[in-house]
């Protein structure tokens, strides 16, 4: 018998097919959505996300207001986890944590009781160790909630509701900033001080159209838990908070310490924000093992509840701006804090806004919550006046009353319909005590019908008048000012301003440490550096068949400077040259030199300094050794020539010279004024001998009064003082040297 086919199964009719790329655009989007609307990005107008206006109002509901006890922190993370906040209670703690901590928020929004973690980076305590209450500061974000001031929805489950924000009575968003990444953007808000704040927020209630620039007068700058000085100059500042994106450069706020014996130190008293103080000090440390910190002897930390770190000085010659500089650069003494004022506008649209849209939606903000809340006063006054009116009639016909309650099966709709009175006002007579019905009771009712109304009267009055309302907030706005006063202990201004020095000191060269070298080259090319100062050049070793070229002393902070033949300088590092164990490197390996070329000299670059430079053919010229400076390994051109002539000279051009004198091959010397030879910066120079047959052999600068010396075959100088028969002047053939002059037509 046989088996019939297995047909497959047929999908449902109910499921539709859909293209894989819509799904996925689709599903991508609803999760971009949800991240920058209910996580990463803060709402303008109560400057919160989600989870801290959770947090704010289920503490809300446990009255933790500051009169009030603490509570577990356990309790308050799984109230919020439980009623408002299903994603896990680690986040909802870490946030908790950081509404707490004064070093991280600069005006705290959760009071905390235990370990709740230190500028070190140490973490908090468990929550369940921990205990937690809210601030003034919350208490006036989340004043007049009840009042009908801001919309509610639904919580996650629908079982109960949550604002959608709060009143918002104080400047959060700018006061205490907010960091955030979504997805495509991102938000970094530095905290500000909030009486600067609420300055700006009054100047531009009473002038709505004020530019940035004149609102920066009052916000100056953020205003860091952890203080610090800020180096902008006011133009960057001016211009990030027109565009909403920019930095801040902040520095540690430091001091100079006296010691006894001319000794000092560096005290840090202040870091820069979110900079953790032992990563810090561990990579000064790290730093300073490396020997990369060469200014600085030694680090420790001296901090008991203040900031105090010390930083000594290798030396007491050191200049603390320079020390300083340099760990500015190379640490986190110095921090870049971004501004991207990336946030919800009206809790609904992402978008980067300037500071005064910021201020202008939050002042906008507490105007709808008080038009919100007089609307709400003006119902709940409504509803009492129509109760009021039915007691009143009750004291008017109190016998009738009686009569109909006693006797009456249904007395509700009798006296509805004997007085004309509504459903409410006959329940509430209804539900009279016997204690009410005494004459005084009466004469109240009246004086509490008469009072309402007039606040009725007031209020719509109120909501009639753009300019009253104005009135209002500012009334609310300067007392907030008041509240958070430069002049209180947590209003007052903790970061500075202040313009970076200027320091002469190359800090490059300053990373360096300086120790004596002694920079051998040979005459096969061979470069390397010594260790210490070589006093006895003879006992230096060289490859077979090599020798001695140029044997130098130097310090591992110079700059070794080498003129080759083809009229071009190089610069080397003398930190980065091989070390002297061995024989060194080939020059070459270090520098782009062409094979056909030689060095012709080599020296240590000093700042101002002059040289003499000048070729076979007799054309040169001075030159300023800052402007033969080579930034890459091709070197740099100075000297124009032209095979077959190459360069000869480079002397150093001294700086009482007032003349030259060259020598040539044919042996003739010619000395003229120095005022002839051009200084340039660049070319192939002017003649400085005439020659009938050969080139220039040498050329020195020298001072006139002082003599022309030279070395002899013996080693020793000579000086000759009477030359008033080679003084010509420049580029003429010369005459022969005095008796003695070298063979070699050297002067060295």
């Amino acid at each position: 018998m046989s088996k019939k086919p297995i047909e497959p199964p047929q999908p449902p009719r109910e499921i539709e097919g859909v293209e894989l790329k819509d799904a996925l655009e689709q599903r991508y989007l609803a999760y971009a959505l949800s991240t920058i609307m209910h996580r990463a990005l803060p709402d303008v107008r109560d400057g919160l996300k989600p989870v801290h206006r959770r947090i704010i109002y289920a503490m809300r509901l446990l009255k933790l207001e500051p009169p009030s006890g603490f509570r577990k922190s356990a309790k308050i993370v799984g109230d919020v986890m439980g009623d408002f906040h299903p994603h896990g209670n680690v986040a909802i703690y870490d946030s908790l944590v950081r509404m707490a901590q004064d070093f991280s928020t600069r005006y705290p929004l959760v009071d905390g009781q235990g370990n709740f973690g230190n500028i070190d980076g140490d973490n908090a305590a468990a929550d369940r160790y921990t205990e937690a209450r809210l601030t003034a500061v919350s208490v006036l974000l989340a004043d007049n909630l009840e009042e009908g001031t801001v919309d509610f929805r639904p919580n996650y489950d629908g079982n109960k509701s949550e604002p959608t924000v709060l009143p918002g009575a104080f400047p959060n968003l700018l006061a205490n900033g907010s960091t955030g990444i979504a997805v495509g953007m991102a938000t970094s808000i530095p905290p500000h001080n909030a009486a600067e704040i609420c300055d700006a927020a009054l100047y531009l209630i009473k002038t709505p159209n004020a530019g940035v620039e004149k609102l920066t007068q009052f916000v100056v700058g953020p205003d860091f838990p952890t203080g610090g000085i800020i180096i902008n100059k006011r133009e960057e500042i001016v211009q990030a908070y027109t565009t909403g994106r920019g930095s801040f450069s902040i520095r540690a706020r430091w001091e100079k310490e006296e010691l006894p014996k001319g000794a000092w130190q560096i005290v840090i008293t202040e870091i820069p924000y979110l900079v953790q103080k032992s990563r810090l000090i561990e990579k000064m440390a790290e730093l300073l093992n490396d020997k990369k910190l060469t200014l600085l002897g030694d680090v420790r930390d001296e901090s008991a509840e203040d900031v105090r770190v010390v930083l000594e000085p290798k030396t007491r010659n050191i200049d603390p701006e320079v020390l300083m500089e340099q760990m500015f650069r190379n640490t986190e003494l110095e921090a870049r804090i971004p501004l991207n004022m990336n946030v919800l506008s009206k809790g609904k649209v992402p978008r980067v806004m300037s500071l005064r849209d910021v201020i202008r939606e939050w002042l906008d903000h507490r105007k709808e919550v008080l038009q919100r809340k007089s609307n709400f006063r003006l119902a709940e006054i409504a509803r009492r006046l129509e109760i009021l009116g039915g007691y009143l009639i009750a004291y008017l016909n109190l016998d009738e009353v009686i009569r109909i309650i006693r006797e009456e099966d249904e007395p509700k709709p009798s006296l509805m319909k004997r007085f004309k009175l509504n459903d409410t006002q006959a329940e509430a007579i209804l539900n009279m005590r016997l204690r009410a019905l005494r004459k005084l009771e009466e004469m109240e009712i009246r004086t509490e019908h008469d009072k309402l109304t007039k606040e009725q009267g007031e209020l719509n009055k109120l909501l009639k008048s753009d300019d009253e309302q104005w009135d209002v907030v500012s009334t609310e706005v300067k007392s907030i000012k008041e509240t958070f006063s430069k002049k209180t202990k947590l209003g007052a201004r903790r970061t500075d301003f202040a313009e970076a020095p200027t320091i002469d000191v190359d800090l490059d060269e300053a990373m360096i440490e300086k120790e004596p070298v002694t920079i051998v080259y040979s005459e096969k090319g061979w470069i390397r550096a010594m260790k210490g100062h070589v006093e006895d050049a003879s006992t230096l070793t060289y490859k077979d068949g090599d020798k001695e070229k140029f044997v130098v002393k130097a310090s591992t902070t110079d700059k070794v400077m080498l003129f080759s033949s083809s009229g071009k300088f190089f610069t080397l590092d003398a930190n980065k040259l091989p070390g002297g164990r061995g024989h060194g490197e080939p020059v070459r390996l270090l520098a782009e030199i062409d094979a056909a070329d030689s060095i012709v000299a080599l020296f240590i670059y000093q700042a101002g300094a002059k040289r003499l430079l000048a070729s076979t053919d007799g054309d040169g010229f001075v030159v300023a050794e800052d402007e033969c400076i080579a930034n890459t390994r091709k070197g740099k051109q100075v000297l124009n020539v032209k095979a077959p002539v190459e360069a000869l000279v480079c002397a150093p051009y001294l700086a009482n010279a007032d003349h030259v004198a060259t020598v040539g091959d044919n042996r003739k010397l010619l000395i003229f004024k120095s005022a002839e030879l051009p200084e340039m910066s660049r070319g192939k120079g002017v003649r400085l001998q005439k020659f009938k047959d050969g080139g220039l052999s040498d050329a020195v600068s020298f001072n006139l009064k002082e003599g022309l010396t030279w070395l002899d075959s013996s080693g020793r100088n000579w000086t000759v003082t009477e030359l008033a028969e080679w003084i010509g002047e420049r580029a003429q053939a010369g005459r022969l040297p005095p008796k003695g002059f070298p063979k070699n037509n050297k002067f060295s």
